[in-house]
């Protein structure tokens, strides 16, 4: 999958990203040929609610680590096992574990990536696409104020009787 390299026009300031950690680089090779990522389910207990998946490098990606580089659209995800994921690793202590498969959209090249000024401990984090648009450093995807979308709002709105219905 050739990366795509600037945006797509077509986001709110509401659609929510959300920044998932990417420890090797066989696992970006991954995402990159196959177009799908893993999450653990024990790390979404409530379920998985982005509209964008976002790739934050560890230790490993030398000098691109810490920060992220590439973003893709969430297409949709489906619960499934680890070992069905990764044939090729039966025998990994978790691979009776449930993991979504998330499947993804072209990825898209950041013309400036998002860094990280020190290292953290990233897992995943939950923000807006008006923060994730603006963002230098890491720490600027959990801004609260100004003019950014209530993140809590933007995580719970599905919650909403109604949500999504048209009132005629």
């Amino acid at each position: 999958m050739t990366p795509f390299i600037g945006k797509i026009d077509s986001m709110y300031p509401e659609d929510r990203v959300l920044v998932a950690y990417v420890p090797q680089p066989a696992d970006f090779a991954r995402i990159q040929r196959d177009g799908w990522y893993r999450i653990p389910a024990r790390h979404m207990p409530k379920g998985l609610y982005a509209e964008y998946v976002a790739f934050y490098f560890g230790r490993k990606f030398d000098d691109d680590k810490w920060a992220i580089h590439f973003y893709a659209r969430n297409l949709g995800h489906e619960l499934t096992t680890r070992r069905d994921l990764l044939p090729d690793q039966p025998h990994h202590p978790r691979a009776a574990d449930p993991y979504f498969k998330v499947q993804l959209g072209p990825l898209i090249e950041l013309e400036r990536p998002i860094i990280s000024l020190r290292w953290r401990r990233i897992l995943f984090l939950h923000t807006t696409w008006d923060r994730f648009q603006d963002a230098v450093e890491i720490g600027d995807l959990t801004l609260d104020g100004g003019d950014y979308v209530d993140r809590l709002y933007a995580t719970l709105r599905e919650d909403e009787p109604g949500y999504g219905e048209e009132d005629w």
